[in-house]
């Protein structure tokens, strides 16, 4: 089948900042590209070579968008999975499938998924709603502290709380949800695994994750992560087996908890290009964009040793009212050697939004990371 230059349609739903570094690689392929977002003004719509406005989770909009095109891939998993079930009936090709991102959607699902196969993650109760949770907890069967999540819709640090008293409990909604153990942890890694119809795997360097403890978002992605050669290897074998277990076809990002005893225990996966994975843009010699066009059209995969050590710095708005985006300061990155910035294109900024991020290179990652975290300082985005 002829993909470049032709009349050959990638039709991706959302149309976001993952969508806009998608297509960046698309063009470099020409590859013909239609995206579809609830949002009229979303990062990919003056980049697509078509961008309808629809929604996501519309049965009939995903259908009619479908039949347009060629393959369909996603960029955000909030999408109608029965409408992709469909076109995957009626022969067109998604990819990732739709039973992939059915589980994915549902957190209690995954948790059941990752048990049912014996993948390793911490120890977990599904609940229907808050009074079943809370029935456990005067019967004794559940104790303080326990990490609560919302089966869906949780995304960018939503959706989860660690739990210390009854007072926390009044924060948290009334919906199907998970309870999981608190478990000890040193390090918060991630591992980014492509897969495509013909079953070849390659998993990119995994890296180590830094959290902002008040809004859960991530703040520093490090490349190469600091671990042992051990637990990078069972990291990507853990990697690939949930990959081969979800019959993906695609980027999965898969984020991992090192415990204090040097376990690794799956947290939540993502069928899609990840956050964990920008720095591969600047780091690797295949990015993670790349990549999934790659997957997605059953082409071999790239290259993924880092050809130079990195660390990416997210940029998120600080603002509390939604306004017009400022990028404070921002002058100050282009003085600064290995420095890579990259903004969304959001108009509004609004607290933890994500507008943007920074990928810093060096030879040395100690370097690397100090220039980040100036960055980080320096740089802000508000309105």
């Amino acid at each position: 089948m002829h993909f470049f230059s032709s009349k050959f349609k990638i039709g991706i739903l959302g149309g976001g900042q993952l969508g806009k570094m998608l297509l960046f690689d698309s063009r470099r392929y020409d590859l013909h590209t239609k995206v579809m977002d609830p949002n009229n003004k979303a990062p990919c719509s003056n980049i697509a070579d078509e961008f309808i406005v629809g929604n996501l989770n519309d049965y009939n909009d995903v259908i009619n968008f479908g039949k347009l095109v060629d393959i369909i891939t996603i960029e955000i998993e909030n999408v109608n999975t029965d409408a992709l079930e469909y076109l995957e009936k009626i022969g067109k090709k998604v990819y990732p499938p739709s039973k992939a991102i059915k589980i994915i959607q549902n957190k209690c699902e995954q948790k059941i998924f990752y048990k049912s196969n014996n993948l390793p993650t911490s120890a977990f109760t599904n609940y229907s709603n808050l009074a079943n949770l809370k029935e456990d907890l005067e019967k004794g069967n559940l104790k303080f502290p326990f990490v609560w999540k919302s089966a869906k819709f949780g995304y960018d640090g939503k959706g989860v709380k660690i739990i210390g008293n009854h007072d926390d409990l009044k924060s948290i909604n009334d919906s199907p949800c998970l309870v999981e153990e608190k478990v000890s942890i040193k390090k918060e890694i991630s591992v980014i695994v492509s897969r495509n119809f013909d079953g070849k795997m390659k998993c990119f360097p995994a890296v180590e994750m830094e959290f902002n403890d008040n809004s859960n978002l991530v703040e520093y992605v490090i490349c190469p992560a600091n671990i042992s050669e051990e637990i990078s290897t069972h990291a990507y074998e853990i990697a690939q087996k949930i990959s081969q277990k979800l019959e993906m076809v695609g980027l999965l990002a898969v984020e991992l908890f090192i415990s204090n005893d040097d376990k690794i225990l799956i947290n939540e996966v993502a069928p899609r290009p990840h956050n964990s994975g920008h720095h591969t843009i600047e780091c690797c010699i295949t990015s993670q964009f790349d990549q999934h066009i790659r997957s997605i059209l059953n082409l071999n995969p790239g290259k993924t040793d880092i050809k130079i050590p990195g660390i990416m710095v997210n940029l998120v708005g600080e603002n509390k009212i939604e306004g017009d985006a400022i990028y404070k300061n921002i002058n100050y990155i282009f003085d600064l050697p290995g420095v890579n910035i990259h903004i969304y294109g959001k108009e509004k900024s609004r607290l933890n939004r994500k507008m943007g991020h920074i990928t810093i290179v060096n030879k040395e990652i100690s370097k690397a990371i100090e220039i980040g975290k100036k960055i980080k300082k320096k740089v802000k985005v508000t309105s």
